[in-house]
């Protein structure tokens, strides 16, 4: 205490060898002189060319920002890397430089100093980003492209039938617009881990011959036990009847229809509706002695095609199956719900029919980042759960 207020004294009392004019002078200058050199050396750090001189950042992302239309395009309006990583308005500018300090403690340490250790993080460092752009509701993104300034005469239909509802929102843009400027993680195309869960799920499940189980997923078909010679390939969710096992193989029957105009490769579910449960090579599907036909030249009055009621007998792999199908269209209905209401509230399955949701969910699955074997599996719910399989739908 004594310290403190001797130090008190000492700054109130008045000088004596220099004015106080001097001091408030002196004090202001240097002032300029700091904030001019601590602001320069900030701006120096939101050039391209700082940026861009690590490798890690060079040979990576800003390769791939140059071949997107941020990087050249009809306007001539180049954004650089600043434009999107770091806010505009002072008090976030800092608190994101201070961030970026751990962008330095990697360089030195070489967190992601080749190619392989780059991918290996680009996810995680996808969803920081992903994750700032939705706390700050795109704002980096809104210095350009503001939904006020929008011109909705001037887009296309289906731009403006998803832009107007996100503006009404204020929705962020990075909800719908990911991999625009940098290629999208490789994970995100692999494996969805809901379905991987069930996939898990299925390899415990004991198969019991002469009882009903279901595809988890995707499944190689073989003419034999050994699995040797190549049949087809069996779609996820789809019924099948298990005759007999065989090591790590299982005989599988498989009743459906097909059209009978062409080779009748593609099995479907039911007739009429191109819900399809598997794809048969062209020498299997023209085999009568792996497939029977129950009925043959129903047309249907739609379209005017034949069809036919078969029954398939085909081996596959073990531990893909399950007892019923109800958490796979659990699994399903809710990667639909949250993948599609983030940028419109999603139409209920029973809206369409069977054989109109492969073109309606072609046209939204790209605005997602759903992968493959949840994209088919998805469908599939959709198409068993339309208003063909409602009795209450419109």
């Amino acid at each position: 205490m004594k310290i403190i207020a001797a130090l008190w004294n000492t700054l109130k009392r008045p000088p004596v060898h220099i004015s106080l004019g001097v001091i408030i002078i002196v004090s202001f200058l240097a002032g300029i002189i700091f904030w001019g050199g601590f602001n320069t050396a900030m701006e120096v750090t939101n050039t391209e060319k700082f940026c861009v001189s690590c490798h890690e950042m060079e040979n990576n992302v800003y390769q791939e920002l140059q071949q997107t239309v941020h990087w050249s395009n009809r306007s001539g309006v180049r954004a650089i890397c600043s434009d999107c990583h770091v806010p505009h308005n002072w008090t976030d500018k800092i608190a994101r430089k201070m961030q970026a300090s751990k962008e330095v403690w990697g360089a030195i340490f070489g967190t992601i100093d080749t190619p392989e250790k780059f991918e290996a993080k680009r996810l995680e460092l996808a969803q920081h980003e992903w994750a700032r752009f939705k706390a700050n509701g795109s704002q980096e993104c809104r210095n350009c492209h503001d939904y006020d300034s929008m011109d909705w005469n001037e887009m296309s239909d289906e731009a403006r039938r998803f832009m107007e509802p996100a503006a009404e929102r204020g929705q962020s843009c990075v909800d719908c617009h990911k991999g625009i400027a940098h290629q999208l993680p490789q994970q995100m195309g692999s494996v969805d881990p809901l379905l991987a869960g069930l996939v898990r799920e299925a390899t415990s499940v004991s198969l019991d011959e002469g009882e009903t189980y279901y595809s988890a997923k995707s499944v190689d078909l073989y003419a034999d036990a050994e699995r040797t010679e190549q049949a087809g390939v069996l779609q996820v969710a789809t019924e099948v009847n298990v005759l007999e096992t065989q090591g790590e193989s299982v005989k599988l029957e498989i009743d459906a229809w097909r059209k009978e105009k062409g080779f009748g490769r593609v099995l479907y579910e039911d007739f009429g509706q191109n819900i399809s449960s598997a794809v048969l090579d062209k020498d299997i599907a023209q085999d009568g002695a792996m497939i029977e036909t129950h009925q043959s030249d129903v047309v249907d009055e739609l379209t005017g095609l034949p069809w036919g009621q078969v029954s398939v007998t085909l081996w596959a792999e073990k531990g893909a199956y399950l007892g019923n199908r109800e958490a796979l269209w659990e699994t399903a209905g809710q990667t639909y719900r949250d993948a599609c209401s983030v940028c419109h509230t999603e139409p209920a399955p029973e809206h369409f029919d069977a054989n109109t949701w492969p073109a309606m969910f072609s046209g939204m699955v790209g605005f997602t980042n759903m992968s493959a074997p949840t994209q088919e599996l998805v469908l599939k719910y959709l198409q068993m759960h339309s208003s063909d399989f409602v009795d209450a739908a419109h």
